[in-house]
């Protein structure tokens, strides 16, 4: 993203001589602040920091113009999540609007299209949160693969009983077996380089094979599914991969094989994996993200083979502190008419 680029975003919205009142002329010193609005609410330390130097409007209750605090129309900044809808209504509600900002990595829900033509800029977290969502997949697949979840609930239930050395089914290890992630970027990336140091073998599926890393490449996603005893999903959501992982897909990846996703819901064909994981398809799954958030499918809340959880991947402190690090380095950016440090080209 080039200087010139953040400066015309910002020329755009800038009102004509006249159109506004300074803070002298009102008594209010808020007026001073650029207007900033908060789509969901963000965490308060976050807020807290952006009300130094922002006007900072919202939590919406949704993401909809009728839903609009009033003071939205002049907002600069939108300050929102990818899994919330950001259509062109919401944007042309939005006369001054020169920056859509995602907290998190997501950028699904902007209608990029439509950002693009209104001169307006796109940012995310980049790879900020990249270490934390990698520990929390491992974290996941270990539960699904080694049972953790069931063990859990097992001693709850009071089944821990007599002297036996088989409690519960014994099942395979992680060593030895084959992890395979949809989608090798930042967080895929990392996933790997844990897993390989668990013994496990590698292989991946983008859309194009990656010369600079050492894992074996499949051409396609059934491919990988086939070939994959767990089979990770760190894709990046976007239309193009709604449903991806589908009733195919986990055919391919069979009876002993596990699915984690700490990607997207909209990846994966819920539908499909409650068939099969109901009827052994799979053999079992670990999901912090889910296709219409917060509300997940009680199909799925009632199968004992699947571990839920509420999109928190990234919610460990390392990640947080650098995810808000970053949003406030781009607002600095752009009301100063400098590149993005993690502008999303569009």
């Amino acid at each position: 993203m080039r200087k010139t680029d953040a400066a015309r975003a910002i020329a755009a919205v800038e009102p004509a001589p006249g159109e506004c009142c300074d803070a002298a002329s009102t008594g209010d010193d808020t007026t001073m602040k650029p207007t900033i609005l908060m789509a969901p609410k963000m965490p308060a330390a976050l807020i807290a920091r952006l009300e130094q130097d922002y006007l900072v409007l919202g939590p919406m209750e949704r993401p909809v113009p009728e839903a609009l605090p009033q003071g939205a129309q002049a907002a600069r900044v939108l300050l929102t999540v990818g899994g919330w809808r950001t259509d062109a209504a919401l944007i042309d509600a939005l006369p001054q609007l020169g920056l859509i900002a995602c907290y998190g990595t997501g950028i699904e829900g902007v209608d990029q299209a439509h950002a693009r033509a209104r001169g307006i800029l796109l940012s995310n977290a980049a790879d900020a949160n990249a270490d934390a969502v990698a520990e929390f997949a491992i974290g996941l697949m270990l539960a699904s693969v080694r049972q953790i979840g069931k063990g859990d609930r097992f001693i709850r239930a009071g089944r821990w009983q007599g002297n036996a050395i088989e409690r519960m089914p014994v099942v395979p290890g992680l060593r030895g077996r084959r992890l395979g992630i949809y989608g090798l970027g930042a967080i895929g990336g990392r996933i790997a380089t844990v897993a390989a140091a668990l013994g496990m073998e590698i292989a991946y599926h983008n859309r194009t094979p990656r010369a600079d890393l050492p894992y074996r490449y499949e051409d396609s996603l059934i491919g990988l599914a086939e070939w994959s005893d767990v089979l990770m999903v760190a894709v990046r959501a976007s239309a193009e991969n709604r449903h991806a992982v589908d009733a195919a897909v986990l055919q391919a990846l069979g009876p002993q094989g596990h699915l984690v996703n700490i990607s997207r819901g909209i990846a994966v064909d819920e539908e499909a994996l409650c068939d099969a994981l109901e009827q052994g398809v799979i053999a079992g799954a670990g999901l912090d993200v889910f296709e219409a958030e917060p509300n997940v499918p009680d199909r799925l809340k009632a199968l004992d083979n699947a571990v839920l959880t509420p999109h928190i991947a990234a919610m460990a402190d390392s990640a947080q502190a650098a995810q808000q690090a970053l949003l406030m380095r781009n607002l600095d950016a752009f009301f100063a008419g400098e590149p993005l440090p993690s502008g999303v080209p569009l």
